[in-house]
């Protein structure tokens, strides 16, 4: 809780990054960090507030890819408190593959892409 008795924003993007995560892995990527070629890094990420969760509660959190790029995808986030049946927040992200070995980001693999497509359906 915050000092406006709020859950602090930080949560909020700690609940978005465990999404990504499970994403990541339901996509069959090495997330390790150690000894690969390619993984993912976040670029970018924004977080629209839309109602203030409290203490206590229960959320749930829903991810999609929502866009494919030669170089990125984007991903969006929604947050929900369960205590209050409604919408509490809405984060989007864009996702790079990066070598971590020459440290510098890549073309998006079409195994990336594939995995993406059988996961959304599309």
């Amino acid at each position: 809780m915050d000092a406006a008795n709020h859950v602090n924003n930080v949560e909020y993007m700690r609940w978005a990054e465990s999404a990504r995560i499970y994403y990541f892995e339901k996509m069959g990527m090495d997330i390790s960090f150690g000894g690969f070629e390619a993984g993912p890094i976040l670029a970018w990420q924004d977080c629209k507030y839309i109602f203030p969760i409290t203490y206590p509660d229960t959320v749930t959190v829903g991810i999609k890819a929502t866009e494919i790029k030669t170089d990125r995808f984007s991903m969006q986030c929604a947050i929900f408190s369960d205590r209050h049946h409604r919408l509490a927040a809405i984060s989007e992200q864009s996702i790079m593959p990066y070598d971590y070995q020459r440290l510098k980001k890549i073309p998006l693999p079409r195994s990336w892409v594939q995995q993406i497509r059988l996961i959304e359906g599309i």
